[in-house]
Formats: C-alpha cells, sequence, structure tokens
C-alpha cells in the first residue's frame, strides 16, 4: 500500500488516527490516578488503575498499526508518546508504591526506588531493546508486574529487595522476555496465555490480602495464574537459549 500524503489524508482518517494517539494518552491518565491511590493507601485500586493502564498499552500498538498513525499524524511520534507513558506507568508509579507500602526492609526504600528508576533509563533508552521477532532483550521494566508478584505471593521485605536487585541485573543481561501480543512464536497459545493470566490476576488482586493468605483464598485461580507465569517464564527462557533470527 503506497503511504498517504498526510496533508491530503481523508478527514475519517486523520480523526482515527488523532483518536489512537488520545487512547494511548490516556494511559498516562490512568497512572495518575494510580498514583492517587497510591498516596491515599489504597493498594487495590492502584493495581486496578495500572491494569487499565496495562489494557490500553496492550492494544494501543495494533489500533495505531491499523490506522497507520505515522503516514497520517507525521508530526506526532507515537513511539516518544508511547515510551513517556510505559515509564511512568512501568516504572515511576511502581516505584512509588514500593516506596510508599514498604515493600523492601526499612531503611531500603528510598535506595531500591531509585535504582528502579535509574536503572530502568537504559532500557527505554536502548535502540537494541528489542528483537527481530520481537522479544524484549535484557529486563524489560515491567516493574508494575514485579510488585503484582510481590503483592499476590505476599513475598518478605528482603526477598522483594533480592527479586529488585536480580531485575535490575538482568536488565543489563542479553536474556530475551516474551513481548506477549507480538511475538510469532506460538503465538495462539500465548495470546490464551496472556487472557488467562490477566483474569486470573484480577481475581487475585480483588482478594482481600491482609485478611487471607491470597494463594489460599481461590487455589483453582492462584495455581492458573501460576501456570500461565511459567508457560511465559519457559517461552523466554526457549528463546533466550536459541540463535537470533536472520535479517
Amino acid at each position: 500500500m503506497a503511504d498517504i500524503d498526510a496533508s491530503r489524508a481523508p478527514a475519517r482518517d486523520v480523526a482515527r488516527a488523532w483518536a489512537v494517539h488520545a487512547f494511548t494518552a490516556s494511559g498516562a491518565v490512568l497512572g495518575f490516578l494510580a498514583v492517587i491511590a497510591v498516596l491515599e493507601g489504597d493498594r487495590l485500586a492502584a493495581f486496578l488503575w495500572l491494569g487499565l493502564a496495562l489494557l490500553v498499552d496492550g492494544i494501543d500498538g495494533t489500533l495505531a498499526r491499523r490506522a497507520r498513525v505515522r503516514e497520517v499524524t507525521p508530526q506526532v511520534d507515537g513511539a516518544t508518546l508511547d515510551n513517556v507513558i510505559d515509564y511512568f506507568n512501568y516504572v515511576a508509579v511502581p516505584a512509588l508504591m514500593i516506596y510508599w507500602f514498604g515493600m523492601v526492609p526499612e531503611g531500603w526504600n528510598i535506595i531500591a526506588s531509585a535504582a528502579i528508576m535509574g536503572v530502568s533509563t537504559y532500557t527505554f533508552a536502548n535502540v537494541g531493546m528489542k528483537t527481530t521477532d520481537y522479544y524484549f532483550v535484557g529486563f524489560p521494566a515491567v516493574w508494575s508486574l514485579v510488585v503484582l508478584y510481590f503483592h499476590v505471593l505476599q513475598t518478605d521485605p528482603w526477598t522483594n529487595l533480592a527479586v529488585i536487585a536480580l531485575c535490575a541485573a538482568l536488565t543489563f543481561a542479553p536474556l530475551k522476555y516474551v513481548h506477549p501480543l507480538r511475538v510469532r512464536d506460538w503465538r495462539r497459545m500465548t495470546v490464551t496465555m496472556t487472557v488467562l493470566w490477566a483474569a486470573t490476576s484480577l481475581r487475585l488482586v480483588l482478594v482481600d490480602g491482609e485478611e487471607n493468605r491470597i494463594s489460599e483464598a481461590s487455589p483453582l485461580v492462584f495455581w492458573l495464574w501460576i501456570g500461565a507465569s511459567v508457560y511465559f517464564a519457559a517461552l523466554s527462557a526457549w528463546r533466550s537459549l536459541r540463535p537470533d533470527p536472520t535479517a
């Protein structure tokens, strides 16, 4: 298909492209609402707002490609917009949650949160952060998911600190991590597992962790969630051991 002359693009196409940009930008609003929830001590609301932001981030790329936003609205760099919002939602807000909710040992709150924010700048500046077959290279700064695992598994502060240190180190390791909505390998299974993981995550977040062991409150849901997590870990490990495809 030939490139579109932006000055001659139909008004409907222009409106559609701007609507996609607005949809992407809504992720920043959702992240801000998550910040408010954190400051109000509402961990559940914070996870729900971040979950909605994750949903927006998961589908806005597909919408952008269908609307051909690069050709129709060339004055807006959608990739930059996406990266700004992703850093806020995947890095800054989770770092605040770790600090505010005391998820690491006393005295380590600022250090751990600052390390997360500092190390993650490399991820977003790394021009080689994705392979040609759409895997991430190095830990992809999805700290909101790390915090989710802390919450669901109800891990202790020292374990959390060790995991943060490990993930920070893995940022610079050439291991591959699956992008659940873009990888071509086992695509149908991967999309199915993504839906399963999202649904079970939502159910587990809704469990009152202060009164119950989350893993015991909904054991079937919990083990389905673990199974989906193991699938993503196994696929990432398999890709890490496989040579990079030729261009």
